[in-house]
Order: structure tokens, then sequence, then C-alpha cells
């Protein structure tokens, strides 16, 4: 298997948990609980602001956006992952690693973008109340959600597009449970600098921005909300953003201390890939978590919803 081979015929293998393989079906259960809570969540989530007319307002229609973006991105990485962890599934073709690699950062780059833009619903709704209602329409709210599927497809269709050029030589074993982009560029014996700069340009330029614009917004929310003459008002102004800044930090972290990791850690080679694999899985699980006990009237149309189910 010395000799170049192109992309086209290639067929990866992708890895468990290195070195504990014998305990994949005990890994798996986690796993499991983990993606029912994320799917089972989002989904309800979904479903009560779909039927509630009380839900149907600029927060809520961002925040189906959100739960949207978390169910896509925790059925991209569903099959290989439970795949490897049943069935010891490991083989996968190099277009078939190419599409879980595009969804898993096509959602990534969308839920960016949809924390953004709630960020910016948050700042309208604190910092202009009277304008909120013709500011954020809902033909607004429907482009800035077509804009993030666009502009995540824009930007990564190169990062994509440019792997199909890579050649590999030596080993087919990938070191995740799922399409990682750095993975398979350490595997290439063609020279990647195009597709480390292209890949890093497209994080920095999408996650990297809307973080920044984030942490910029909320300083204005906070000198909007000090400006606020009552303590009860400022109180109440704070407690409409804890849900959002919680899904920011559970969003942002795990992605760089993951990044921080791939580049600087010594770590066991297990513990990359755990990392790896529940970093994808706690935005969905949390947020999930977050909304449906945070935010008073989700919970309230939840529980209309599942009562309304027993009857």
């Amino acid at each position: 298997r010395n000799s170049n081979i192109t992309s086209t015929s290639i067929t990866f293998l992708l890895t468990g948990v290195p070195g504990l393989e014998v305990f994949h079906t005990w890994i798996s259960i986690p796993f499991c609980f983990l993606y029912i809570t994320a799917l089972s969540g989002n989904s309800l989530i979904l479903f009560a602001i779909v039927t509630q007319p009380s839900l149907h307002e600029p927060m809520y229609y961002f925040l189906s956006m959100l739960s949207t973006t978390d169910l896509g991105l925790s059925i991209s990485t569903l099959v290989t992952m439970l795949g490897i962890f049943w069935f010891d599934a490991r083989l996968i073709s190099f277009n078939a690693f190419l599409s879980q690699m595009f969804y898993i950062k096509l959602f990534t780059v969308m839920e960016s973008s949809v924390l953004l833009a709630m960020t910016f619903d948050r700042f309208v709704a604190i910092s202009n109340p009277l304008r909120y209602a013709t500011i954020l329409t809902d033909f607004r709210i429907a482009q800035s959600g077509v804009a993030t599927v666009i502009r995540g497809t824009l930007m990564l269709t190169p990062m994509v597009a440019l792997l199909k050029r890579l050649s590999f030589c030596h080993s087919h074993v990938l070191h995740h449970s799922y399409c990682f982009h750095p993975d398979v560029m350490k595997l290439s014996c063609t020279d990647t600098r195009i597709n480390n700069a292209v890949g890093l340009t497209t994080m920095i330029s999408t996650v990297g921005v809307d973080s920044i614009l984030i942490l910029l917004s909320y300083i204005l929310i906070i000198k909007t909300v000090l400006s606020i003459a009552s303590p009860e008002e400022r109180k109440k102004a704070f407690s409409t953003c804890i849900s959002h800044i919680g899904t920011v930090a559970i969003f942002y972290f795990p992605l760089i201390s993951l990044s921080f990791v791939h580049r600087f850690g010594k770590a066991p080679a297990y513990v990359h890939t755990m990392i790896a694999n529940t970093y994808l899985l706690i935005p969905p699980v949390m947020n999930s978590f977050i909304y449906s006990v945070k935010t008073k009237q989700i919970h309230r149309a939840m529980i209309k919803i599942l009562h309304s189910k027993d009857t």
C-alpha cells in the first residue's frame, strides 16, 4: 500500500477510543444516553415552539434555529459513532468521509451564526425595546436563517473541495469516531499547507469573528443594563440573557479547548478522542436542558405538551 492512492478509491478506518476497544459496548451507554437526551430534548423544544402560539416571537424563532442545528450536529455523528461502538463498523469511503465532515462543520458554523443572531436579538430587546417588533420582523428572521445556511456552505465548500487533491500513501487509520479535518491531513503525503491555511481562515472568519462580535455585543448589553435605573428592571434584563450566556459558553469553551489540546496537548490518545467525541454532544445536550429548564415559557409549553399526551 505504499504506492500513492488517489482519493476517489480510498477507504479510511475510523477509530473508537484507542486503547479501550474492549470497553466499547460500555462506553456506548453514556453516549447513547447523550444522543437520546439531545434528540428528544431539541425535538420537544422545536415541537413546543411550532405548536404553541404564545412562543411565536423572535427570541423563540432563533431558539428553534438553535435546536435545528443541534439536531443536525447530533445526527451527523450518530451513525459512525454508534456504528463503531456497537458493530465495530470502522470502514468509511472518502466521499462519505467528506460529506460527514462537511455536515459537522456546517452545523458548527451555523450554530455559531445562530448564537450571534440570538445575541443581536437580546441587544435589540434590551437597548431598543420599543422598536424591537419593527426591527426583528418575521421576514428578517427568516432571512437570517437562510443567511446562516448560505454562509456556512460558501465558507466550507473550498475547505472540503481542497481535500480532494490530497493523496494518501501510508496509513489509512483515522484517530476519531467521526470525520475530523486535522485527522485526514496528518495521513496525507501531499503538501497540506494550503489546506491548513484555508481551514484556519474558514474557522477564524466564522466562529472566530462571531465570538468577538458576541463579546462586543455583551459589553454593550451590560452598559445598557447598568444604565437602567431600577434594580428590578436590571435583574429582569439580565435574567433574559442568562440562558443565552450559558449556551455561548457551552459552545465556545469545548471548541477552543479542543483546538488547544490538538495543537499543544501531550495527553494520551484516548483523552483526545473522548474530548473530541463529547465536544460535539455537549452543546446539543446542554442547550435543550438549559432552555427547557431556565426559560419559563418553554418549560410551561413542554409540560403542557407532555400532559396533553398523557390524557
